[in-house]
């Protein structure tokens, strides 16, 4: 009896110590967007961590800004008050002054191209991992945001005349000085407010890409869609420092890993997933006006030189030196 007492009591301690390894780290993911077909990538490099740390690590990611609004991940995940999260250069024009920059508009080609800038200025430029580094977050990889386009109920978006006295969706510095260049009202609202404000007329014109246009079914009340009109960098997958310290090395490993995977394969699936978008929300009776290139060197003209000003901004800060150096690099990256 004793022995058979023995036996069970070790068994019974083994499994409760097989258990506590299978799931040793749950990581509270903060998302500003709603779940869905666009975030797949972001799925697939959960899947990958989960099942090469063979359920060690789980991830709980809630959606639609349930662990804090798209303009709070940041704070909260350097307080780790949330382990993970998708943060939006462009809400934190005043912390993140180097990451911003890869939301000015007409200063990349493609979503394509903004990625490559981004990945150049991580790895050559220290002051933008050392803003990070002060927000005690780090960067896992970057969203390649498809093209944005408008979309609402009236065609006059098509030619940019038709768009003086519009209200539009902006957000961040920029953006807004976009709209300025054509007589358009530059209009702040979060990206999952866009539907009820289409509706209650409160925004003549949404404005973010395809994949989220049918996501968030802007389709609906804004079925006429022109663009593109901006290439950019999408939001940015960060980690917080307290999270990451108290993650054991071969665990920070796999994510690195799967962080690099995730940032090539989104490259390679955004020009996809937006076409096919697009052919959703055609299916579902919106209209697509695309714009021509001579409407967007037109735009281009009107607008002043943000990535310009944005280096005078910088100056004013006493980083001119590595902003300068920043946009010397982008440019020359874009003419190639």
């Amino acid at each position: 009896m004793l022995n058979r007492l023995v036996t069970t009591t070790l068994l019974a301690t083994a499994l409760g110590a097989g258990a506590a390894q299978a799931q040793e780290f749950r990581l509270n993911w903060g998302h500003y967007l709603a779940n869905g077909p666009f975030l797949e990538v972001e799925d697939e490099f959960i899947a990958a961590v989960e099942e090469r740390t063979e359920g060690r690590v789980e991830f709980n990611v809630v959606y639609s800004g349930g662990l804090g609004a798209g303009d709070e991940l940041l704070t909260l995940a350097g307080r780790g008050a949330v382990d993970i999260a998708s943060v939006v250069p462009g809400y934190y024009a005043n912390q993140l002054l180097f990451a911003k920059a890869l939301q000015i508009p007409f200063v990349f080609g493609s979503p394509g191209e903004a990625i490559e800038a981004a990945e150049y200025a991580y790895d050559n430029i220290p002051a933008f991992k050392e803003e990070l580094d002060q927000l005690r977050v780090r960067r896992l990889f970057h969203q390649p945001l498809g093209s944005y386009y408008f979309a609402g109920p009236s065609d006059e978006c098509q030619t940019l005349d038709g768009l003086q006295g519009k209200k539009v969706r902006t957000f961040g510095s920029d953006i807004p000085k976009m709209m300025d260049a054509v007589g358009a009202v530059p209009q702040s609202v979060p990206a999952g407010d866009q539907y009820e404000a289409l509706e209650r007329g409160t925004l003549d014109y949404a404005f973010v890409n395809i994949g989220n246009i049918e996501a968030y079914r802007l389709y609906e009340p804004g079925p006429n869609l022109c663009g593109p009109a901006l290439s950019m960098a999408g939001h940015m997958v960060v980690v917080g420092e307290r999270t990451w310290q108290r993650l054991p090395e071969d665990i920070r490993t796999i994510i690195m890993e799967e962080a690099e995977k995730a940032q090539q394969r989104y490259v390679e699936w955004v020009d996809a997933s937006e076409a096919g978008s697009a052919e959703a929300v055609e299916a579902e009776g919106a209209t697509i006006h695309a714009y021509t290139d001579e409407q967007l060197a037109q735009w281009d003209e009107a607008a002043p030189d943000m990535l310009a000003q944005w280096v005078e901004e910088l100056e004013g800060r006493g980083k001119g030196e590595a902003a300068q150096e920043t946009a010397d690099a982008w440019r020359e990256l874009m003419a190639d």
